[in-house]
């Protein structure tokens, strides 16, 4: 990678890793399922013009927004009122080993000892940081953040089946399908979103703008871009500074504290995550060649 793209990629993880402290000051004025459906209506609107209607694989789409959008920001948002955003943003890493361990239990992928180890690693590094008594009163809301990474697992098994679309065109329509289930699912569960939406303050409204147009469309548009010109395996390590971003956010913009025990688990989970995104077999190659 050269120096543009890395400046390109560290794009990634500090507009992701500020969105969730953002978000939570953003739902002290709007309900969760208002403020994802804002999010993704606008960002489809923007989007949505910028690819081809994948007409055959409406039926798909349809269940990975269900899935993958409303579902799981339900509970991952619901959950983040709860707890701190520092802890949410660790807790959410465990996407990672929850993709890899479905990922053997339904498309049969060989899992290996390494990323074995590293999932055991990274759900030690859990039980830790909800051991905190901090969070005695917060475990139903890290639970429900918990729930959240393993209906984006889901989500992504169903991505990877649809070889022939671009992620652009799976986030555009993703985002266009999921915010009518978002709105309704919010009018059911949900309450005051048109007060909300009437007395929001320009800062609101600049967090909408933010969560749908720079979190969402410039972030993934540069995160797809990147993975169209350079290898994955260079790409994922950049999203291991998301932990970092958003603790940082917590810390600016909430003053939120960072204890030592959040420390301890947090790099117990990042490194079984690393271990789970490595190639070990393309690593054994690479040292085995060095050698030879």
């Amino acid at each position: 990678m050269n120096s543009k793209q890395i400046l390109l990629a560290l794009i990634v993880p500090i507009t992701w890793g500020f969105g969730y402290a953002l978000a939570k000051i953003g739902m002290d004025q709007f309900t969760p399922l208002l403020l994802m459906s804002l999010r993704f209506g606008i960002a489809g609107l923007i989007l949505v013009w910028f690819v081809k209607p994948p007409w055959g694989h409406m039926r798909e789409l349809f269940m990975i927004a269900f899935i993958g959008s409303t579902i799981q920001y339900g509970f991952t948002y619901y959950g983040l009122r709860g707890i701190d955003v520092s802890t949410a943003s660790i807790l959410v890493q465990l996407e990672g080993p929850i993709l890899a361990l479905l990922s053997t239990l339904i498309l049969k992928e060989r899992l290996g000892w390494p990323r074995a180890l590293g999932m055991g690693l990274a759900f030690f590094g859990v039980f830790v940081i909800v051991g905190e008594p901090r969070l005695n009163n917060s475990l139903d809301s890290a639970a429900l953040v918990v729930i959240g990474t393993v209906f984006w697992a889901i989500a992504q098994i169903m991505i990877s089946r649809l070889k022939s679309l671009s992620g652009i065109t799976i986030l555009s329509w993703v985002a266009i399908i999921a915010t009518p289930q978002m709105l309704l699912i919010s009018l059911v569960i949900e309450d005051g979103q048109w007060e909300s939406i009437k007395s929001a303050s320009a800062l609101d409204w600049s967090i909408v703008f933010y969560l749908s147009v720079i979190m969402t469309v410039v972030g993934y548009s540069v995160w797809y871009h990147l993975l169209r010109i350079c290898d994955v395996s260079k790409m994922s390590p950049f999203l291991m500074l998301l932990p970092v971003t958003s603790i940082t956010a917590g810390i600016a913009l909430l003053e939120e504290q960072f204890t030592i025990t959040m420390g301890i688990g947090g790099l117990c989970v990042m490194t079984g995550v690393a271990s789970t995104l490595i190639n070990w077999n393309w690593l054994k190659k690479t040292t085995q060649s060095s050698i030879d």
